[in-house]
């Protein structure tokens, strides 16, 4: 093999190795002991002891205003929840599951006669941007690198306050 084409092989090479990228970051910083999402403002602050570590701008649920009430309504749930679960092969990239729904959402939406729903996560929006323009079925998204962070920050068993 000519020094030209090792050159090219080891060039090739390189450049395939930067191309690779790993979306599980690590994160060492203060814990986050608490996420609060604004809804009316589309804002997920992540807060260590009541200091803010993170802010996101969000998309929400394509009919956002008033709390969920039942599945398909569009709406993303209000209220007091937990980080449950963590879905590194989420369809939206990476996802943190949120304890949605509560005995109450479930007394609630059964009163209507009508399921409340679930899998409501925090994750990626692979495609698309937070621009204002809510989107999903009552899910609050982010820009998949930024989902990179909140995932490698927020741990499974975080309390996550949802406000209107």
């Amino acid at each position: 093999m000519t020094f030209a084409r090792i050159g090219f092989a080891l060039a090739l090479a390189g450049g395939v190795a930067a191309c690779g990228h790993n979306k599980f970051k690590t994160y060492d910083g203060p814990e986050v002991t608490q996420v609060q999402v604004y809804k009316a403002q589309h804002t997920m602050l992540l807060l260590h002891n009541g200091a803010i570590l993170k802010t996101e701008k969000v998309s929400l649920g394509a009919d956002p205003v008033g709390p969920k009430q039942f599945e398909g309504d569009g709406k993303t749930p209000e209220g007091q929840y937990v980080i449950n679960r963590r879905n590194p092969g989420s369809e939206f990239y990476l996802s943190l599951g949120i304890s949605y729904p509560n005995p109450e959402d479930v007394a609630n939406a059964r009163a209507m006669g009508k399921s409340p729903g679930g899998d409501i996560f925090i994750h990626g929006q692979e495609g698309r941007r937070t621009n204002g323009k809510d989107w999903t079925a009552g899910c609050i998204a982010i820009p998949n690198k930024d989902m990179e962070d909140v995932y490698a920050m927020v741990k499974t068993g975080t309390p996550i306050f949802i406000m209107p």
